[in-house]
């Protein structure tokens, strides 16, 4: 079990890896190695994660969760496997983490009276404006 806050937890077992060659850094290496990490994480089936904290989850992933419901990072920033998966299991975290912290409520408010007298003043401005504009009215 990977810790995210006191009461939400990563199963191991919702995380599958997948390695790959990578690119960017590593010189000859690069080439002979698979570096990069490719996370998949099984939200909507995973356990230690609550519903409302799975649907926060998956609006911040955006992109990167699938149509099955898991979140699938890449992480090639690193020329070590070992590092690039620390990476990807560390942006899954903050991904989760960020989650946790449910939004702050909106609370409703009422226009200032200053604002209101500013608004008014603007439209009589306005249409003082539009009124000179206008051609003159033949007087009959």
């Amino acid at each position: 079990m990977i810790p995210v806050t006191e009461h939400i937890f990563i199963d191991e077992r919702d995380l599958s890896e997948s390695f790959v060659q990578a690119s960017g850094p590593g010189g000859q290496n690069v080439n002979k190695v698979a570096t990069a990490v490719s996370l998949r994480y099984d939200l909507y089936n995973a356990n230690g994660v609550p519903w409302e904290v799975k649907v926060r989850a998956s609006r911040i992933a955006g992109r990167r969760l699938t149509r099955e419901g898991a979140i699938v990072i890449n992480a090639q920033r690193f020329r070590t496997q070992e590092r690039n998966r620390a990476d990807a299991l560390e942006r899954l975290v903050e991904i989760l983490k960020e989650a946790a912290v449910p939004p702050k409520p909106r609370i409703a408010t009422k226009p200032t009276k200053a604002s209101k007298r500013r608004r008014l003043e603007t439209k009589a401005k306005r249409s003082t404006t539009k009124r000179q504009r206008q051609a003159p009215a033949d007087e009959h």
